[in-house]
């Protein structure tokens, strides 16, 4: 099984940028669709971002489209998640996960993520 593991949070004031990512020696790292997940004090575990296994088909979660961007590099084995004009409100605990899957999407009926790192924290000040 693969095992993934995040890095690249930390404390900014609002308005400013963090890159994550997310690292893995699993070189089958192409078998899967990989996702990035947040979870703040007090609340549900939300969805931010998914890619498909070759990298062309990204998802966002409203909240931060046109904030966030996703990617791959499955030649270094790298998620990686860059998020732009950070806010308060994306304060959270940010997770990355795998779901198997060589399928031209990321979410949805069959993809379950089953993979996950231990997390890295993201702290927005205003």
């Amino acid at each position: 099984q693969i095992q993934v593991e995040e890095s690249g949070g930390g404390e900014v004031q609002a308005g400013e940028s963090l890159t994550l990512s997310c690292t893995t020696s699993d070189s089958d790292f192409d078998d899967y669709a990989m996702g990035w997940f947040r979870q703040a004090p007090g609340k549900e575990r939300e969805e931010v971002a998914c890619i498909n296994w070759s990298g062309n088909r990204p998802y966002y979660v409203d909240s931060v489209k046109g904030r966030f961007t996703i990617s791959r590099d499955n030649t270094n084995l790298t998620l990686s998640l860059e998020m732009n004009s950070l806010k308060p409100e994306d304060t959270a605990m940010y997770y990355c996960a795998a779901a198997p899957s060589n399928g031209a999407d990321c979410r949805g009926y069959g993809y379950n993520y089953e993979y996950w790192g231990p997390g890295t924290q993201v702290t927005v000040s205003s």
